[in-house]
């Protein structure tokens, strides 16, 4: 039901032991039924799947790390970038700390993580808190992104296909990216391998809105042929 939850939630729910949560956790990954990940477990499917971010910070951190690295040589000092609340966005966050850029977010991760750096312009957008994305959502958010316009945009998304588009399980998530796509010179849209070719519930946006599509794994002839046909640079 929940897609998502914590070996603490857990064993608090069945009043057992961290130590049985995990082995039942190991037996379900064995029939495929979920995924392991450190802390807790998710499932991958479903149109309304929308992950916590405690469980997503530990998935794929690797290929997070390398769309992030892809990222860097596109950013350039006095460049105004907005970072979205996507734990891949937030390794793009980790690779400019040494950067002389204005950075929007309304991302509390993006906020604490950058927050130390004077080199940095940070700007928080605020709104309505939400623990379970440690970001900020709502009226007044999107009344205060209103107020900007950036050079360039890092946001991810759930899914991504050529059929659909570009989609997301989360309503307020999925706002805040149509509304920063529009007030955005550049967008790179960050997905990685396991989002390619599924729909989620709430359409974002056509691919032909992005212009670039960074990703971890070596893309099909077919997205390749797509994205040439509408000038969608790739990063892999």
């Amino acid at each position: 039901e929940k897609k998502s939850i914590t070996v603490v939630e857990l064993a608090e729910m069945f009043d057992v032991t961290e130590e049985t949560i995990r082995r039942d956790l190991k037996i379900l990954e064995e029939e495929n039924f979920l995924t392991r990940t450190y802390g807790g477990a998710f499932i991958q499917d479903g149109v309304l799947n929308d992950i916590n971010l405690s469980i997503r910070e530990n998935i794929l951190v690797d290929n997070k790390e390398q769309i992030a690295s892809l990222c860097l040589p596109h950013i350039q000092n006095g460049d105004s970038i907005f970072i979205d609340p996507s734990t891949t966005a937030l390794f793009v966050a980790n690779s400019i700390k040494e950067m002389r850029v204005t950075v929007l977010s309304n991302s509390l991760k993006v906020m604490d993580l950058l927050s130390p750096y004077k080199n940095i312009n940070l700007i928080g957008i605020g709104g309505t808190f939400s623990s379970r994305h440690m970001a900020f959502f709502g009226r007044n958010t999107t009344l205060a992104l209103k107020e900007y316009y950036v050079d360039k945009a890092f946001i991810s998304c759930r899914s991504v296909s050529l059929e659909k588009g570009i989609t997301d399980s989360s309503e307020s998530m999925a706002q805040i990216r149509q509304d920063i796509i529009d007030r955005s010179n550049e967008v790179f849209l960050l997905a990685d391998h396991t989002k390619f070719d599924k729909a989620s519930f709430l359409h974002i946006c056509n691919l032909d809105k992005i212009h670039y599509l960074v990703t971890d794994n070596d893309l099909s002839h077919e997205w390749k042929e797509y994205c040439q046909d509408k000038k969608i640079k790739i990063l892999e």
